[in-house]
């Protein structure tokens, strides 16, 4: 069965490849960015645990509308969260807008994962630090300790021309409760 299944999708991976890939480039304009969706539409095709081959394309497509919507909602969300943590970093200093969101996104790249996610849990999500926790499954002040040094490294990533003096506090806003 495994090895018919796998024929299959080869099958449907050789047919449809190119199909799913252009039709992901024309909404999203970048080239890497659609390989990496249409790697996404085919994943979620083998996961799939049966698809009807007559409806193959069309649904094939459905999925590739549902991932675009995932991509842009992701990066509007990447968006608001630099946007955010830019606000942070304008209260320590004042650069131009465009120059504090460029080094907001840079500095993020820059972290750790565990460092990024929790950032985006809080300051993104807006989620409280109880929240945090259950989402993660740790405790309440596991998840204050990860957070403090997470800012704390943000805020040690920023480039000095951003915190001219303002170091220590650029890591410390408080948006909310921790």
């Amino acid at each position: 069965m495994l090895l018919q299944r796998e024929a299959e999708f080869i099958s449907l991976h050789a047919a449809q490849h190119e199909r799913v890939l252009h039709y992901i480039l024309r909404r999203v304009g970048d080239l890497e960015v659609a390989r990496e969706l249409a790697s996404d539409v085919f994943r979620i095709a083998w996961q799939k645990s049966r698809y009807e081959p007559t409806t193959e394309v069309g649904w094939l497509f459905a999925v590739a509308r549902n991932v675009i919507g995932n991509e842009y909602r992701g990066r509007r969300r990447r968006r608001e969260l630099i946007l955010k943590l830019a606000a942070g970093v304008r209260a320590a200093a004042e650069p131009a807008g465009d120059e504090v969101e460029a080094a907001v996104a840079e500095t993020l790249g820059k972290l750790r994962p565990r460092e990024r996610e929790i950032l985006m849990l809080h300051f993104w999500d807006e989620l409280s630090t109880a929240e945090i926790a259950a989402s993660l499954g740790c405790t309440e002040n596991s998840v204050a300790v990860r957070l403090h040094r997470a800012k704390r490294a943000f805020a040690a990533a920023l480039p000095a021309r951003l915190t001219a003096g303002h170091k220590d506090k650029a890591g410390e806003h408080s948006h909310g409760q921790d």
